[in-house]
């Protein structure tokens, strides 16, 4: 599976963007898909997930500002990013697999930049 990510960019705090992950390949393999990000000199975080089922998992710090989708017909996955905060700035990693607790050991994108400017 092939992952590329798009979408990022500066924007000021309060702002929105919304990241996209395009898969091609053994996308019948798929059933669950992750945005996790790191910034520099911390560890990276799942900050949201999605599976083939719709269920959907999001990090606390998140809830109520993120929303993950994903089209399957596009092969897919967004994220909407609103009231952007300057601390989160940070690469932000697409990722697939088989299930959202196995992400990890899954299928990553190069990743797309985040910044958010106070």
């Amino acid at each position: 599976v092939q992952l590329v990510e798009s979408g990022g960019g500066l924007v000021q705090a309060g702002g929105s963007l919304r990241l996209s992950c395009a898969a091609s390949g053994s996308i019948l393999s798929i059933n669950a898909m992750g945005w996790y990000r790191q910034a520099p000199g911390k560890e990276r975080e799942l900050v949201a997930a999605i599976s083939s089922g719709g269920s959907t998992y999001y990090a606390d710090s998140v809830k109520g500002r993120f929303t993950i989708s994903r089209d399957n017909a596009k092969n897919t996955m967004y994220l909407q990013m609103n009231s952007l905060k300057p601390e989160e700035t940070a690469m932000y990693y697409c990722a697939a697999g088989h299930m959202i607790a196995t992400l990890t050991q899954g299928s990553w994108g190069q990743g797309t930049q985040v910044t958010v400017s106070s």
